[in-house]
């Protein structure tokens, strides 16, 4: 369905409203199996996905990869821990943006050090205080989802009538994008700061052998 240009803005805001931060609440406190892991967070997230209704959230195998590539510990007797739900959590908004390699390289310290520690200060604490800030934030980025769209339709003001509304949404895109792609470089670069110190770990036994 198209949507007329003096919609579009508050269709945009408004699907970021519908962005659901999970509650650790929320997730039931007995240990779960694999289907009931799926069905939680498909009934949590449903309404992030691009196509509600159809895009599966987490499937059995999307499991079984993360478990496969060290993004999610195994689980204790084919049962998933509130721990496990919160780190599917993470990757599931993760995975659009970084690659399994850097999703492991900061998965690594936080599950070493924080998953099923026996702790006050655990995972769930961390997931509560991370999503907290970024839940704070969410006006700033609405605001600057509205500038970035009013200066996309400053532009192409000499353009044929016929072309101007798309060329003013391809504006709009590019900036948006431009934002993502230079915080996805930020992103990165502090993962190889957080993998520096282990790669020069392999370097220096691999000079020693």
């Amino acid at each position: 369905m198209t949507i007329d240009n003096n919609d579009l803005l508050n269709s945009i805001l408004a699907s970021l409203d519908r962005v659901e931060y999970i509650n650790p609440d929320d997730i039931p406190n007995i240990d779960l199996y694999m289907d009931q892991v799926t069905t939680f967070m498909d009934s949590h997230l449903h309404s992030t996905a691009r196509n509600p209704g159809e895009d599966k959230i987490l499937t059995k195998t999307m499991i079984n990869n993360y478990t496969k590539n060290d993004l999610l510990p195994p689980p204790m007797k084919k049962k998933y821990s509130k721990e496990h739900v919160l780190l599917l959590v993470f990757i599931y908004y993760y995975k659009g943006i970084l690659s399994i390699n850097d999703i492991q390289t900061l998965f690594g310290p936080l599950t070493s050090r924080f998953f099923h520690n026996g702790k006050e200060f655990n995972l769930e604490s961390i997931y509560k205080e991370a999503f907290g800030m970024a839940n704070e934030q969410m006006e700033a980025l609405k605001e600057d989802v509205r500038e970035k769209y009013r200066a996309a339709q400053e532009t192409f003001s000499s353009a044929l009538q016929e072309d101007a509304d798309f060329l003013r949404k391809f504006a709009f895109i590019c900036t948006l994008s431009f934002d993502v792609y230079l915080k996805k470089l930020m992103i990165e670069k502090m993962i190889d700061e957080l993998a520096a110190p282990g790669r020069r770990e392999e370097k220096k036994e691999a000079g020693e052998k």
